[in-house]
């Protein structure tokens, strides 16, 4: 008997298992997904329940927010894929004015109009890359057509591209501002400011000029 199943063993060893098996978890092959968070303010990308998990105050003009998301943008993407972080990325419009034609808060509607289940964390996370390397500060920026396709070659979904091109509102921008403004100020009143990165666990501001400061996030 015991060498019928070593035979079935090494079958299944060189053959593969060719259908799940009913009542065991499947890896999902696109990774974590995205949500809107429970205040409705913020988009998690990534596992809820990371290891590692920080919020990003972020604005859609700001120069110093496309630096971090060229210079870490990658290593986000790849450790919310791996289940290790999750980040929930939290918009500010302060940058927008009469001639801006509601840049940012375009830009900030996109990222809740594509936030969903079906939305791969890290596409959502090449989406926001994408959009920060194309920003135009003080300007009207990307149309909706252009950050559509931005949304199509990040890897989003149709039902996600076309959330973008119908312009509908995800979300009360204003509301949205105001509301993740006084989230920064609370976690960081003295330099209140984009980029900002707190942790959740450790309820704490990150020091994003030290260049290892995620790398050491998630290693410690």
């Amino acid at each position: 008997m015991r060498y019928l199943s070593a035979l079935i063993l090494t079958l299944l060893v060189l053959t593969g298992c060719s259908r799940a098996v009913a009542g065991v978890a499947q890896v999902d092959p696109n990774g974590p997904a995205t949500q809107i968070s429970k205040d409705g303010f913020g988009v998690i990308a990534g596992d809820p329940n990371a290891p590692v998990q920080i919020e990003l105050f972020t604005e859609p003009q700001c120069t110093h927010c496309a630096d971090l998301q060229k210079d870490f943008g990658d290593q986000l993407a790849s450790e919310i894929d791996l289940g290790r972080l999750a980040v929930t990325y939290r918009p500010l419009t302060f940058l927008d004015t009469a001639n801006t034609a509601g840049h940012s808060a375009r830009v900030a509607n996109a990222l809740f109009a594509v936030a969903g289940p079906k939305t791969s964390a890290r596409a959502f996370q090449k989406f926001v890359e994408d959009l920060w390397a194309h920003q135009a500060p003080g300007s009207r920026g990307p149309s909706d057509d252009e950050i559509a396709q931005m949304a199509r070659e990040s890897g989003l979904g149709a039902d996600a591209v076309a959330a973008i091109t119908s312009g509908r509102d995800a979300v009360d921008v204003k509301e949205m501002a105001d509301t993740n403004f006084e989230y920064l100020y609370e976690v960081d009143p003295i330099n209140t400011g984009t980029p900002t990165v707190y942790d959740l666990k450790k309820g704490d501001t990150v020091d994003i000029y030290d260049n290892n400061w995620l790398s050491k996030l998630l290693s410690s």
